[in-house]
């Protein structure tokens, strides 16, 4: 039973880009003649361990996804493990996390978000209805005009 794995090593700093490239496709091929499928490579490049390793400051980082059979893991953990050029390495089987994002989503998913709902009208729907009502009255009825005389009376006399 195939299951997806993802293998990130860590390469010396002191090898060559070709002897690296060199590496990752002779692990590409123990990966495809063992009968699992190399699904992505992604070479992160160089950068600095967080502690040393083996008397290493920094090194290159690869990152593989492998769908294979757990066998063929352990063959392939044997190969990093004896390998001179690979410094450290780990396997994280990822069908097991994939399964548990899946079963989260459909969890986040079968609930309703209250922000999808629209807004319920207000319960007391009569009296708003009223107010409304006088509303479109008022709007109606012409506003009736303020005597000039008394309003530049007052803001005259503030002026001053």
């Amino acid at each position: 039973m195939n299951r997806t794995y993802e293998i990130m090593f860590i390469v010396r700093p002191d090898v060559e880009e070709a002897d690296l490239d060199k590496l990752i496709e002779g692990f590409q091929k123990n990966v495809t003649d063992g009968g699992g499928e190399v699904k992505s490579v992604e070479k992160m490049g160089r950068r600095r361990l967080a502690y040393t390793v083996r008397k290493f400051n920094d090194g290159f980082y690869v990152l593989l996804n492998v769908a294979a059979a757990g066998s063929l893991i352990t063959e392939i953990e044997r190969r990093l493990r004896v390998s001179e050029q690979v410094i450290k390495f780990i396997t994280v089987r990822m069908d097991e996390e994939e399964k548990r994002l899946a079963k989260v989503k459909a969890l986040r998913d079968s609930k309703v978000k209250r922000s999808a709902q629209p807004i319920a009208p207000a319960q007391h729907a009569p009296a708003a209805e009223a107010t409304a009502a006088a509303e479109t009255d008022e709007e109606k009825k012409p506003a009736a005009a303020a005597p000039a005389e008394h309003v530049t009376a007052e803001t005259v006399a503030s002026a001053v």
